[in-house]
């Protein structure tokens, strides 16, 4: 894991509030993915800064084992225009721990790696963690995704 700064961004897409309990968030998250690339949510969101496309997991009931709120969309300069039937959300960025999953996106490769995020022992503040879907990502079976997880004041426990 590499610690970095995160400058304060902005988001619009698509949401859904889901829990981890009992497989909730994959079929949820998987529903969320399924409307996104259906619709072309990418292509409507406007003042986007780029195509990468981010999965943001915020507004925390409590820690990752509560439900929380799941924004799929596109880093935007502007909250002025948000679209009908999107959300749009700003962050305040902070402190980061940044993993990488590399691998077969078709197999759970980012599953795989939030799952030993959540086996470690990291002082994590539970107000917005996130995936970037960038170019390394574009080939789905051979992917290169970045995750990251809010830390409190920079340190782990």
């Amino acid at each position: 894991m590499q610690t970095v700064k995160i400058e304060p961004f902005k988001v619009i897409g698509i949401a859904i509030r889901t829990t981890n309990e009992n497989g909730q968030s994959a079929q949820d998250i998987g529903q969320l993915w399924g409307k996104f690339m259906l619709e072309a949510i990418a292509e409507k969101i406007p003042n986007k800064i780029d195509d990468s496309i981010f999965s943001v997991y915020t507004n925390y009931q409590g820690d990752h084992t509560q439900p929380y709120d799941t924004i799929l969309g596109c880093k935007v300069s502007s909250l002025e225009e948000i679209p009908e039937g999107m959300v749009g959300q700003s962050f305040n960025g902070g402190t980061y721990g940044k993993f990488i999953s590399k691998g077969d996106l078709t197999k759970g490769v980012v599953f795989g790696t939030w799952t030993e995020i959540w086996n470690k022992s990291l002082n994590r503040v539970f107000t917005a963690d996130f995936e970037i879907y960038g170019q390394k990502s574009q080939n789905p079976t051979d992917a290169e995704v970045e995750i990251y997880v809010g830390l409190k004041n920079g340190k782990n426990d």
